[in-house]
């Protein structure tokens, strides 16, 4: 019957070109040949000419929302060659996710076998390692712009990988060959034709990660505190590959007071420094340059980001069931999240998300206290409560990750924590603050002044920051100083490459221009670099 004469409406395909997309013929012609209609020819994968079947296998495989909206958003799949050759084990939703695998940077250089053992790592199925990767480059921009705000220096990578640093370089931090400070995004052209996605600053130091896995390392010659024995002793003032780690694929760096921790492309975590008292569940000397694996629950389960506060490391884990964070180190102030206060020599899960129901998507460590964005946008925060950096309304400690009601109404997707400060944004890109607001760097220009002429903010509860709401553009990334020995200052990047800054700038650690006797600036200004 035809369509018009029943008064039901056709569904058109647009754009989809009339011809076969043709795939190698299979070796043999029996139960492995795939036939995808009638009488096609073996081994062709027809679907243009018979679009019906992509709406089968989008709707009616059990694919989980995540791949349905991968699947959706890249038909181009099924309108070109797929990146690979043929698998006749596959079923068409698996192929789909080996295929958008293929297209991530860090899984293009995978030979055969170290993408069957991540496989494996990641619950056998190609779909899992789908979700592994996209969680990682969700939570940690890889390969795309992002702005660290560290301690008095700064770093602003592009969405091409080029690499901009401006602040203090005593230890030459900044890599530009020099110990002067530079109050100006300045260009590490020694970098020239190497592309980096990661970057990651401590007190003094400099860590850059390319898309090649090598870490470069700059500043101070330390993985930990620089009063640890030798370490320290000697500066770097250009980008050099760290040579103990030449044979990990590194994709992200954690830099924390005593330790430095990286990540690798399989999802292992490894540590440096702070061994000595069995501190990070291995016993090695405080000088030991050498990366050591993490030992404990991690070693066979997947992690996706690494953070790290002044003396504790968190862990986001991907595992088929679901995503997880594990915490290890010091745990004054209950910052670890089990309910205690005792330290943890190896990575624990915290099994609060679980009473939750929430799934973590971001993890964020501040100096004292943590914070966890789930899936559903809830926004959980534990730890040290000083200055209400907890946004529960009061100074108080939790030891144990608990909702921040009042941000009840906000759909989250990002966020991040410093000294006694957490930044919030939302899905709109509305940013939100709270905490301590020492040197202007909550973004809201107000602040308490005591007997000695020191300014005190104290934001007990997510305050809306409309200074950034009033630049009109949609904020996507919020960096702040997570150092209790500096003054802290906070980036914040919006979705067209275009960078805020405000708070402490008396190192040039903002990238604009101060006023005569000015240390630090109240509200945003536009830092003149386009990271798009």
């Amino acid at each position: 019957m035809d369509a018009t004469t029943s008064g039901t409406q056709s569904i058109q395909y647009p754009n989809i070109p009339d011809q076969p997309v043709s795939m190698p013929p299979s070796p043999s012609l029996n139960r492995q040949t795939r036939h995808c209609f009638g009488d096609a020819t073996p081994g062709e994968f027809p679907l243009s000419a018979n679009p019906s079947i992509v709406l089968h296998v989008l709707t009616g495989c059990n694919l989980d929302p995540q791949d349905l909206a991968k699947l959706e958003a890249t038909c181009s799949f099924f309108r070109q060659p797929a990146h690979f050759a043929p698998d006749h084990e596959l079923c068409l939703s698996e192929l789909a996710a080996l295929d958008m695998c293929e297209k991530r940077a860090i899984f293009k250089p995978m030979n055969l076998e170290k993408r069957q053992d991540l496989k494996l790592r990641c619950g056998g199925s190609w779909k899992l390692v789908l979700r592994f990767l996209l969680a990682g480059e969700t939570c940690s921009r890889r390969e795309k712009s992002q702005a660290i705000a560290g301690p008095g220096h700064s770093i602003a990578v592009t969405s091409k990988g080029s690499v901009y640093t401006f602040g203090s370089n005593s230890s030459g931090q900044l890599g530009h060959g020099t110990t002067e400070e530079e109050s100006r995004p300045r260009l590490i052209r020694s970098l020239a034709g190497i592309r980096i996605i990661h970057a990651a600053a401590g007190a003094g130091r400099t860590m850059l990660i390319s898309d090649s896995g090598q870490v470069y390392a700059f500043g101070k010659d330390s993985f930990g505190e620089a009063e640890y024995g030798a370490q320290g002793s000697k500066q770097v003032n250009t980008p050099q590959i760290v040579e103990s780690l030449k044979d990990i694929f590194v994709v992200q760096a954690a830099i924390g007071n005593f330790f430095t921790a990286v990540l690798s492309r399989e999802g292992r975590v490894y540590t440096f420094s702070w061994g000595k008292e069995n501190k990070l569940g291995h016993q090695t000397e405080a000088t030991d340059l050498e990366p050591r694996p993490l030992l404990g629950p991690l070693e066979n389960i997947p992690v996706v980001q690494i953070v790290a506060g002044y003396c504790y490391l968190l862990a986001l884990a991907c595992q088929p069931t679901g995503m997880s964070v594990y915490s290890v180190g010091c745990g004054l102030g209950g910052k670890l999240g089990h309910g205690m206060k005792s330290d943890e020599k190896q990575p624990r899960l915290i099994e609060q998300f679980q009473t939750l129901n929430l799934q973590p998507m971001v993890v964020a460590a501040g100096a004292w206290h943590a914070a966890v964005v789930g899936t559903d946008g809830r926004v959980c925060t534990w730890g040290w409560g000083r200055y209400g950096c907890l946004g529960h309304g009061n100074e108080d400690c939790d030891s144990v990750p608990k909702v921040v009601e009042s941000l009840s109404n906000v759909k989250a997707v990002h966020v991040a924590t410093g000294d006694y400060t957490t930044f919030v944004v939302s899905n709109d890109g509305d940013v939100y603050s709270f905490g301590c607001g020492e040197s202007s760097s909550l973004g809201h220009n107000t602040a308490d002044v005591d007997a000695q002429g020191i300014q005190h903010a104290k934001i007990l509860s997510p305050k809306l920051v409309t200074s950034l709401k009033q630049i009109n553009e949609r904020v996507v990334q919020v960096s702040l100083t997570n150092s209790i020995y500096w003054n802290a200052h906070t980036f914040a990047l919006t979705e067209t490459g275009k960078l805020y800054a405000f708070g402490a700038g008396d190192k040039g650690q903002l990238g604009v221009e101060l006023v005569a006797n000015q240390t630090e600036r109240p509200t945003p200004e536009r830092v003149e670099i386009d990271l798009s």
